[in-house]
């Protein structure tokens, strides 16, 4: 498991093998196999065991903070530390072909309702079908995962303040007026 965290943040997912994971763990080729039926499973173990880590810090960063709006906020600081400190399990769990509702790790799914609801208690309720506050959920998901995509992988260069990015963008998916939760 080591070695694929460390193989999959040195060269993400394409260049993830389990002879790799093997030779960099010390054991033969055959060893994996004795644990993981392939090298997908071993992806799928890792991807899990990043979203439980990731759910955990979201959970924390979401009890932060008595406001919603700065809680929701930390959130999404949460979101793009996490990106940027645990490369090998961030790129697990987005490489993995399962989505958080398809996932059997219930980690996956645990962490997509923490944002849901975040959003929900951001926006004080309000009158938002849970299929409007879903479709919130997956846009804001989509700009934190490309910011910090893009930010990972040096294409917005070190001036570029993702938070600073991540948070304006949030607050106008939301309707949030300027300012609103500052962390």
């Amino acid at each position: 498991m080591d070695a694929a965290r460390r193989l999959l943040g040195e060269r993400g997912a394409a260049g993830f093998s389990l002879a790799d994971a093997a030779k960099i763990a010390g054991v033969s080729p055959a060893a994996p196999y004795r644990h993981f039926k392939d090298r997908d499973a071993l992806l799928a173990e890792v991807a899990a065991e990043g979203f439980a880590l990731f759910g955990q810090r979201l959970g924390e960063a979401m009890r932060s903070a008595s406001d919603p709006v700065a809680s929701f906020r930390a959130m999404g600081s949460a979101y793009l530390s996490f990106a940027r400190e645990q490369p090998g399990l961030y790129t697990a769990m987005f490489s993995w072909c399962a989505t958080p509702d398809d996932m059997e790790s219930s980690p996956a799914r645990d962490a997509f309702a923490m944002l849901i609801d975040g959003i929900a208690k951001a926006l004080g309720g309000g009158n938002r079908t849970p299929e409007e506050t879903r479709n919130l959920a997956v846009q804001v998901w989509a700009l934190s995962h490309g910011l910090a995509m893009l930010a990972g992988s040096g294409q917005l260069g070190r001036e570029v303040d993702t938070e600073a990015l991540l948070m304006a963008g949030t607050g106008r998916l939301l309707g949030l007026p300027p300012g609103a939760g500052k962390l």
